[in-house]
């Protein structure tokens, strides 16, 4: 009997969130550990179906990098990175999008649907939901004060447009949309972007109440490594110089800060490594990880 009334307490505890985020969209960013892990997949799964059916709105955004490395290993070619991105020639974005769009994307959507839910599969091609340009990167400046050096990433893209029609529409019909970050040129070239700037650009045109990057680390630590719960969007560009925020932090930190600057409600850094880690994060009174707020 007192093992079921902690469960009844768990329930009350949770109903304020359930009804604060009812009917709001949430935006999560799925990589690292947890799309590895056969049990944190099935535990990620099991939450944003369950985050559907009380009435909140989860869109999916995921990664798939090890994955595309484990394809290019069998074809012997080496992965190159420059300032933390793949550099993308035409064979390799032949590869991106087939292991994204082909293989990753229809794995997460098969074990949603397998464990009770109802998901649908896109990429950002599909109705032009996520338009792109080639990004344009320089490399660091040198001491002669040259201009700094034009680096070719190949096809490389950053999110120039969000297309929301389509995921208006699976709303409505009760779907969960799973994105994977391929981008479509004017041209129509296909365009491999950071799944993290994919996430923000469309939590920010969804108006979402949260963006959530699952992460294989806890949240930003300061200098004493101790996790920081909270930070402001004022403070990241101290924190940054001060290099409290470091390395592949930084980028990830700065779609959050972007996304609120555009209309998002709060952006989360969280460990994917937990087990249920979204919703301790949302229906929890402390949360896990690092929030980004206004």
């Amino acid at each position: 009997m007192q093992e079921d009334i902690a469960k009844a307490k768990v329930l009350v505890e949770s109903l304020p969130y359930i009804r604060e985020f009812y009917h709001k969209t949430v935006v999560i960013k799925y990589g690292g550990h947890a799309m590895v892990d056969e049990e944190l997949k099935r535990s990620f799964a099991l939450d944003v179906i369950l985050m559907k059916y009380i009435g909140i709105n989860p869109v999916i955004v995921h990664g798939g990098g090890p994955q595309i490395n484990r394809f290019l290993e069998k074809m012997q070619v080496t992965p190159s990175y420059v300032q933390g991105m793949r550099v993308t020639d035409g064979e390799t974005m032949d590869v991106v999008e087939m292991v994204l769009v082909g293989k990753v994307n229809k794995e997460i959507v098969g074990l949603i649907n397998h464990c009770g839910g109802k998901a649908v599969g896109l990429s950002g091609r599909d109705s032009d939901l996520v338009q792109a340009r080639k990004m344009t990167v320089h490399a660091k400046s040198d001491k002669d004060n040259r201009p700094p050096e034009l680096i070719d990433l190949g096809r490389v893209g950053e999110v120039t447009k969000v297309n929301p029609e389509i995921l208006a529409t699976l709303e409505q019909k009760d779907f969960i949309p799973v994105i994977a970050p391929v981008g479509v040129g004017e041209d129509g070239q296909a365009f491999n972007i950071n799944a993290d700037l994919v996430a923000g650009a469309i939590a920010a045109e969804l108006n979402a109440e949260k963006l959530v990057l699952l992460t294989d680390v806890e949240g930003v630590k300061g200098k004493d490594g101790n996790l920081i719960s909270s930070i402001s969007k004022e403070d990241i560009p101290g924190m940054i110089d001060q290099e409290v925020i470091v390395g592949g932090m930084i980028p990830k930190v700065n779609c959050c800060k972007s996304a609120i600057e555009k209309g998002v409600g709060k952006a989360h850094i969280i460990d994917g490594r937990q087990e249920h880690a979204i919703l301790l994060e949302i229906f929890t009174r402390a949360g896990i990880g690092t929030e980004i707020v206004a």
